[in-house]
């Protein structure tokens, strides 16, 4: 199975990834810890992409594809901008970056699939789940 979204740089458009990750759970009977998971880590991905690749110009993209084999579902969400270096974002854990707002994302991601990986250009992120 492999399903495929192009959302405009609209953060209310994370709404109809949500309805296709529904979709998605559904036809694959995921269960609700998992659904929880790649429902969290998805959405995280594709508000990145909206706000901090696509720094929310209308006039680019995102988007998601979600590819189903073997218990394992493969997400992948890539923007049109200029990618970002993953391992200079800062670990929110660290004392110096606990009180912050933002910059949680990322960490977020990592926590909540088995697998994570980003494109050279780092405007694309491989998520991979094992469903249970």
């Amino acid at each position: 199975m492999i399903r495929n979204i192009s959302i405009i740089s609209e953060r209310v458009n994370l709404r109809l990834v949500e309805s296709l990750i529904d979709e998605i759970s559904s036809e694959l009977a995921i269960g609700s810890d998992d659904y929880g998971k790649i429902l969290i880590a998805t959405i995280e991905a594709v508000n990145n992409a909206i706000i901090h690749g696509n720094k929310a110009d209308r006039m680019k993209t995102v988007d998601v594809a979600f590819e189903h084999a073997d218990n394992n579902l493969v997400v992948k969400v890539a923007d049109q901008g200029s990618g970002f270096d993953p391992s200079l974002v800062p670990d929110p854990t660290s004392p110096e970056n606990i009180e912050n707002l933002h910059g949680r994302g990322v960490f977020l991601m990592k926590q909540l699939c088995d697998s994570i990986r980003f494109s050279e250009k780092g405007n694309e992120v491989i998520m991979e789940f094992k469903i249970h």
